[in-house]
């Protein structure tokens, strides 16, 4: 136990003294992990595939005013925050201090941030492919859910930053650029070749699923959620704070489920669906 503290120590920041910050750690973790348990419960969030799927709690009486086009219920959801990050970018530094690297350190989560998001808000607008609606109830918590992030992480480098807490002993800022750009090209890449597999719902038709093909597809049914957290996990390690960590594990834990319930889904309508083809994680998982 010794020995793992003792690395954490050295690769993570110390907590910034803010009750908020510890809580939403905890809270983050456990809420995430709940949703991808519930995903593998049948409990899915209502968007993409499972849009459609009907909802015990649902009623039909009020199901029409209670969604929207699923390319806005998108926008919703990813725009705030992107706005957040965005905003923070265009003022932060040019009120608060502390030394360069910390100073750094905080653009670079910021960039990484906007960046993510602002990727989410393009695809949604000029590459994904969309039919029916997705639920308000569905598109607020997820948007309410970034923004927080977004807002938290921020504020958690920026806290560190002004309580001008030491910085780890090891670096990892440069492994955590890399693994992001990792992460959010291999994602735009697998999103686009979903998107060239299906044909467009926005004039009204029911979209058509085929089994997604290229790139990782040949490997896991969810190569975007696989690149997806690997994209979390470089802002973790560029962030280096506990907080930023506890949104990669459960963004990871959320993502897991939500594979796993797509690769049922896919064997539940193709007959013809590659059994060597795992959730998220090649021949493993």
């Amino acid at each position: 136990m010794e020995g793992v503290m003792s690395l954490v120590r050295a690769v993570m920041f110390q907590p910034p003294p803010s009750l908020l910050v510890a809580a939403m750690s905890v809270v983050g973790v456990v809420s995430l992990g709940n949703a991808g348990v519930s995903e593998l419960r049948g409990k899915h969030m209502k968007y993409s595939k499972f849009s459609d799927q009907p909802s015990a709690s649902t009623s039909t009486a009020n199901s029409s005013w209670s969604s929207i086009p699923s390319r806005a219920g998108m926008l919703v959801a990813y725009t705030p925050a992107f706005l957040a990050a965005f905003a923070s970018l265009l003022f932060l530094h040019h009120n608060h201090g502390g030394n360069g690297a910390s100073s750094s350190r905080l653009l670079l989560v910021e960039s990484a941030l906007a960046l993510h998001f602002f990727k989410r808000v393009l695809e949604t607008l000029f590459v994904h492919k969309f039919s029916g609606t997705v639920a308000a109830g569905t598109a607020i918590p997820i948007s309410l859910s970034y923004f927080t992030v977004t807002a938290l992480t921020i504020y958690t480098q920026l806290l560190t930053q002004e309580a001008l807490l030491p910085d780890p002993a090891v670096d990892l800022k440069l492994y955590g650029i890399v693994l992001f750009l990792v992460g959010i090209t291999g994602n735009f890449y697998h999103r686009y070749l979903l998107s060239k597999l299906r044909s467009s719902g926005d004039d009204g038709k029911k979209k058509e699923y085929k089994i997604p093909k290229g790139g990782m597809f040949e490997l896991v049914i969810c190569p975007h959620y696989l690149f997806e957290i690997l994209g979390f996990y470089g802002i973790a390690l560029i962030s280096q704070t506990i907080y930023s960590f506890c949104v990669a594990v459960g963004t990871s834990l959320y993502l897991m489920g939500r594979s796993k319930a797509t690769r049922e889904w896919y064997l539940s309508k193709f007959d013809d669906f590659p059994p060597h083809v795992k959730c998220i994680i090649p021949f493993v998982f």
